[in-house]
């Protein structure tokens, strides 16, 4: 048994890890944080919690490192700029740190400190970080102190476009053109829990928009996982817009691709197919077949479907996960589960829920 904080309870992210690390054989939470909410039961927040835990929210203020010195791991659900302050006296405590927001996903300090606007507190121990998705950096997280957690976006497009660059790279050639187009759509859940006019239900019910267009922070996080994570010999050029949809959770992600004259010789389904075969997380669909959200909420799965079009040199990848599970929280205790040398599926069989 292992005791664990989650720092920043009271986000969609924060009750995800509760409601994961409940019910996890092997997890015991001791502290659950919250400055705004401390002294308050959970349930009194979450009433969805009721019967099954009966944690207080804490507010540990100046002791809080040392409190939290006393877990084995500690999760960061918090917003960016937080975990990173804390981290390096936690890591030399021994404390493992999984942080759900992005100060450790961008090995790029210029990167970072364009996009989110901070100043990284701890480069140092940045470079050490590992991008956490187990099925590619699965040797990795076992031997890691510090997790950066991906971006609910970037899991669906690294994930949908790791077998064709792993592909290329065996081959040295390219089965797709260098432009590859990711359209991405998510559920209102992925911008948080806050009051903010844009998100309210009379602005996103009956509604559907883009946003982020002239540049969205988890593009250079797409990007560092094609070229540094996949090792891509190719130099892609990624056009990624996000989209808005009138659901609560759930992410549609469709990635389309032009296929050259070696990428129509092969067949991509296949492909797909041996590459996550092992996974346990991962489903690539029947040829024929295609996923939707309903699909995989409120659990850790990742569908993917493959479409290939060789009389018009096209294919399109088309991927979906819950953006609260297998997208933040769910993926956070999948890297746990690795890290401490438990089953990876521990905890995280849940069957999606249907309607």
């Amino acid at each position: 048994m292992i005791e664990a904080a989650i720092v920043g309870g009271t986000g969609y992210t924060g009750v995800e890890l509760i409601r994961l690390l409940s019910a996890h054989p092997n997890v015991n939470i001791k502290w659950l944080t919250s400055r705004s909410e401390a002294g308050k039961p959970v349930t009194s927040i979450f009433p969805s919690l009721r019967g099954f835990t009966d944690l207080v929210y804490s507010d540990l203020g100046d002791d809080t490192t040392d409190a939290l010195s006393q877990c084995d791991v500690v999760f960061f659900a918090t917003p960016h700029g937080v975990a990173m302050t804390q981290a390096p006296k936690l890591v030399a405590a021994g404390v493992k740190v999984i942080d759900l927001a992005a100060d450790f996903r961008l090995q790029s300090l210029q990167a970072f400190e364009s996009w989110y606007q901070h100043k990284h507190a701890c480069p140092e121990l940045l470079k050490q970080a590992v991008y956490g998705l187990p099925e590619i950096n699965r040797d990795a997280i076992k031997k890691a102190a510090v997790i950066g957690n991906p971006g609910c976006y970037p899991t669906t497009a690294i994930l949908g476009l790791k077998p064709l660059i792993t592909a290329q790279n065996a081959l040295g050639s390219a089965l797709v053109e260098r432009r590859i187009i990711i359209d991405a759509k998510s559920g209102v859940s992925g911008a948080g829990r806050q009051a903010k006019l844009d998100l309210n239900y009379a602005e996103t019910t009956d509604n559907f928009k883009a946003y982020g267009l002239a540049g969205h922070r988890h593009l250079p996080e797409i990007e560092q996982g094609i070229q540094a994570i996949l090792a891509s010999q190719i130099a892609h050029r990624i056009r990624f817009v996000p989209h808005l949809v009138p659901m609560v959770r759930g992410m549609f992600t469709t990635i389309h691709l032009g296929l050259t004259d070696e990428g129509v010789e092969q067949d991509l389904h296949s492909l797909y197919v041996t590459a996550y075969q092992n996974e346990p997380f991962i489903d690539v669909m029947p040829k024929g077949e295609y996923p939707d959200t309903r699909s995989v909420r409120a659990s850790n799965r990742l569908r993917i479907a493959v479409y290939q079009d060789n009389s018009r040199h096209e294919a399109t990848v088309l991927v979906v996960q819950d953006n609260l599970v297998k997208g933040a929280a769910g993926q956070a205790v999948q890297c746990m589960n690795v890290m401490f040398g438990f089953e990876e599926t521990l905890g995280l069989n849940h069957v999606p829920i249907v309607p």
